[in-house]
């Protein structure tokens, strides 16, 4: 999906295989590690925009794992935030393939 993700937002870029699958990885630690924390500190305004900030909090974790990574780059914050939801949309559609 990164790579899918890469090709289709302009100003996400993915240099090689590799890059990807560190990306992918380091995403995974940090969607367990850090994720939780941070929705649990913005439960508030997460309750009060009825669970849409939660696509800011998959966007700073991506900015954050991009940012980790040799060979990923992204243009800023709205490009990691449209590629955040790519990922989300193309993660939801495997899903209902799968079933």
């Amino acid at each position: 999906m990164i790579l899918v993700t890469a090709y289709l937002i302009p100003g996400f870029a993915v240099n090689s295989f590799m890059a990807a699958l560190v990306l992918v990885l380091i995403l995974g630690l940090l969607n367990i590690l850090v994720k939780p924390l941070l929705v649990l500190l913005t439960l508030p305004i997460n309750l009060l925009t009825l669970g849409l900030f939660t696509l800011v909090i998959n966007a700073v974790v991506l900015q954050l794992a991009v940012s980790l990574v040799d060979g990923v780059g992204s243009d800023g914050f709205v490009t990691t935030l449209l590629a955040s939801v790519v990922m989300s949309v193309l993660s939801m559609v495997v899903g209902i393939m799968k079933r």
